[in-house]
């Protein structure tokens, strides 16, 4: 084990299982997490974290609740601070912009909890997270997004607080990708939901990375969510980076995975 320094739109669901496609632009740089130190309540929870995330691939980051894994997230955000290190994509310093320097530069993140205006409709949600995005652009990314997800047209006119979990979590995804990001952090995909809503969202997201060139990190507390999409997997534990390598190193050697939960600082 290694350590690491309005008008409803016409709509036309890929499934799948398997791992990882490597899409265009795989194997260079989309985001850049280098030695990044966050606090909290004066207290550090992510300490030097570094982390590689190619374009065209899925990262996975794994680790257990109080990990540190859901403040990397926030800091990529912009939500908030570093005290250390570099967040970077594109060559382009991100670390400690507001978030919509971050999204405008490209990055959006999933935060975890399926946070949506809950008393707008599907449509107004992502209405909003277009906000300054040309009409053109704003039309065809909705109409990428219903292809998407086919099954959020139905819904289209409905408040969001009067979705399942899973249409939420479509919901907020859409929201993410709808402004054709470049590099998309996603926490907590499968919190709260049934396998089998898992099951429907895992491919989407292998085939956002795979054929839009998207760099997704993927942060998750359940291994096999990650370990059967990513390239890479890292492990976080007690703040730190505990392990990186393949993700079918972990899928293979089982024992590695579960030291590395069990590590402590």
């Amino acid at each position: 084990m290694s350590e690491a320094s309005a008008d409803r739109p016409s709509a036309s669901e890929s499934g799948g299982d398997g791992v990882r496609g490597r899409g265009p632009g795989a194997g260079m740089s989309a985001l850049t997490i280098e030695n990044v130190t966050v606090a909290r309540g004066g207290r550090p929870v992510v300490q030097g974290v570094s982390i590689e995330v190619p374009a065209g691939e899925v990262t996975g980051l794994l680790g257990a609740n109080g990990a540190g894994k859901s403040s990397l997230a926030l800091a990529i955000s912009g939500l908030l601070r570093t005290s250390s290190g570099s967040i970077k994509h594109g060559g382009q310093e991100i670390s400690n912009k507001r978030p919509d320097q971050v999204r405008a530069a490209g990055v959006a993140v999933v935060p975890e909890g399926r946070r949506l205006l809950s008393n707008l409709t599907v449509a107004e949600n992502l209405q909003v997270s277009l906000f300054g995005v040309p009409k053109g652009q704003a039309e065809s990314g909705i109409k990428a997004m219903l292809e998407l997800f086919p099954e959020l047209e139905k819904r289209w006119d409905q408040p969001t607080k009067a979705l399942s979990g899973g249409e939420q979590q479509m919901v907020v995804l859409a929201m993410a990708l709808v402004a054709k990001p470049k590099v998309l952090v996603i926490d907590e995909l499968s919190l709260g939901l049934a396998p089998i809503v898992v099951q429907r969202l895992v491919p989407t997201v292998r085939d956002v990375a795979a054929e839009q060139g998207i760099g997704v990190l993927l942060i998750e507390q359940f291994a096999h969510v990650v370990l059967g999409l990513a390239n890479t997997a890292y492990v976080m534990e007690g703040s730190k980076i505990r392990y990186h390598g393949t993700a079918q190193e972990l899928k293979d050697n089982p024992d590695l995975l579960h030291s590395a939960y069990l590590l402590r600082k």
